[in-house]
């Protein structure tokens, strides 16, 4: 991180702020408390900001399988009591054809779409299947209820025992890979919480657009971890790597005026109905 003075906000490279001691206080504050991670993501970015999105993908796989066995995120783990994975009977992703174009709706309100194991299956059957069809020329990305996505499923981190495993998963099984080999076909529609993995693989969209009331945030440090659905990759290429890191270290949460100033979404728009409460 670097500190600079100026009477600018200046460009993408930039964080204004308008109390430096403030501003490094935060940031040296988020690295006392999980300093391995944060050292990890600093690391991480330098490279994903310069690699192909595969290589990226691939790295910050590695990174995150490592910090899942570290004493930062057990530390997180042990504070937060695992709660038993009670699954919908319905499906937690609906995939609809409406002429040559495909929706792809994020549909367990009632977790905030939080992205379960079940719901990362889901998107990658749904992205594989446009992937294949080249009569599909558009796609849309959606949340059903308040929220677009509510992060990764908490319940659901740390399960893994065997980390190499969780690795390979990450490396064959993200759908993020495939979305951002569609982007000029995917559009991304967010509302409401955009956090964690919700704004990591929607980031990967070729167009993306929020409604007035969506916020983002990724708060990943703060579990001992690093962003691991994409984000130092699609994140890093959107709004550059030193405004990713801070968002990342600080966990600041920005809302949709910030985001399209930044450059992290294209516009703020309306959102249509039954598509928010």
């Amino acid at each position: 991180m670097t500190l600079t003075l100026s009477s600018s906000a200046g460009g993408r490279e930039l964080i204004g702020c308008a109390d430096l001691r403030s501003g490094v206080d935060r940031i040296s504050d988020a690295v006392g408390r999980n300093p391995r991670a944060s050292v990890a993501l600093a690391r991480l970015v330098r490279q994903t900001s310069v690699l192909d999105v595969e290589a990226g993908l691939a790295a910050e796989a590695a990174v995150y399988s490592m910090l899942l066995g570290g004493s930062e995120f057990a530390r997180w783990r042990a504070e937060r009591p695992v709660r038993p994975v009670v699954a919908p009977e319905r499906p937690v992703v609906r995939a609809e054809r409406r002429g040559d174009r495909l929706e792809v709706v994020l549909d367990n309100p009632g977790r905030r779409n939080a992205v379960s194991m079940r719901m990362r299956e889901s998107l990658l059957e749904a992205f594989q299947l446009a992937e294949l069809d080249p009569s599909i020329a558009r796609i849309e990305l959606r949340g059903a209820g308040p929220a677009f996505c509510s992060g990764g499923d908490l319940d659901e981190f740390g399960v893994a025992t065997d980390l190499v495993a969780a690795y390979l998963v990450r490396l064959e099984r993200a759908p993020w890979r495939i979305i951002d080999r569609l982007r000029d076909r995917v559009t991304a529609r967010v509302h409401g919480a955009c956090i964690g993995a919700g704004i990591e693989m929607a980031a990967f969209a070729g167009r993306l657009t929020t409604a007035p009331d969506g916020y983002f945030q990724l708060p990943e440090i703060g579990m001992g971890l690093v962003p691991g659905a994409g984000g130092t990759v699609s994140v890093v290429r959107r709004i550059g790597r030193w405004r990713a890191a801070w968002m990342m270290l600080t966990g600041e949460r920005i809302d949709a005026e910030t985001a399209v100033r930044w450059g992290l979404v294209d516009e703020v728009g309306p959102v249509e109905p039954g598509f928010s409460v």
